[in-house]
């Protein structure tokens, strides 16, 4: 069984969102996603979300590709979680690219291409520039 696991937030899940999990989970068998904590959101990437960490897990559980999801609690558990699970594959969003190359010692690493024209911050901007 290959397995492959990625990152992120996940707030206000949008069909970008879904892509990307549709085009990792079709790099393996088994998906992991490792969903940030409210605390490590806030502390360490200086972020709030609109939804807590309870409620986005169970949004990213009820998606068909996703096989497990798993707290994220800071920048250095990714080599960590690739032995524990036994990774074979890493895979972020490719505006991380070259970011975590160094995990290519324990795993492929991968960087997918995002959906252009969503993403998270946009539509917050957008709701709070009244633009919809």
């Amino acid at each position: 069984m290959k397995r492959v696991i990625t990152y992120g937030t996940f707030d206000l899940l949008h069909y970008g969102h879904i892509n990307l999990l549709k085009r990792a989970k079709a790099n393996g068998d088994y998906l992991i996603v490792a969903l940030s904590t409210d605390e490590f959101n806030k502390k360490d990437k200086n972020k709030i979300c609109y939804f807590e960490y309870e409620k986005r897990k169970a949004l990213l559980e009820a998606i068909r590709y996703v096989d497990l999801v798993i707290p994220e609690e800071n920048w250095k558990q990714k080599a960590e979680d690739i032995k524990l699970y036994k990774i074979d594959t890493f895979i972020m969003g490719d505006d991380w690219k070259g970011k975590f190359d160094y995990l290519g010692e324990y795993c492929e690493v991968k960087y997918l291409e995002r959906t252009p024209e969503i993403s998270t911050t946009k539509i917050k901007e957008e709701l709070k520039n009244d633009k919809i």
